[in-house]
């Protein structure tokens, strides 16, 4: 197993005490709140009018859309059907 990661705050990962289909819901569940996170991150980037807000949510886009990349790549390697996501 990877080390258990700081990159996704909400998650409760790699915990012994989880059992292989209760990771694989976890690991769902943050690729959903993640993509929430993204869309949301994106609105906001629309209606940024200052400098510092456009920098700010360009940065924020980034730093979720690799936190997801993460997240899928994870789901792949635990053999999670990712059409459940669709």
């Amino acid at each position: 197993r990877p080390p258990r990661s700081t990159l996704f705050p909400y998650t409760t990962l790699f915990r012994s005490h989880m059992t292989e289909e209760e990771e694989k819901k976890e690991i769902l569940r943050n690729i959903i709140n993640t993509r929430a996170a993204l869309t949301n991150a994106n609105k906001n980037f629309e209606f940024a009018d200052t400098n510092d807000l456009i920098d700010y949510y360009i940065y924020r886009i980034k730093s979720i859309q690799a936190q997801l990349d993460s997240l899928i790549k994870l789901a792949k390697v635990r053999g999670i059907e990712m059409e459940k996501l669709a």
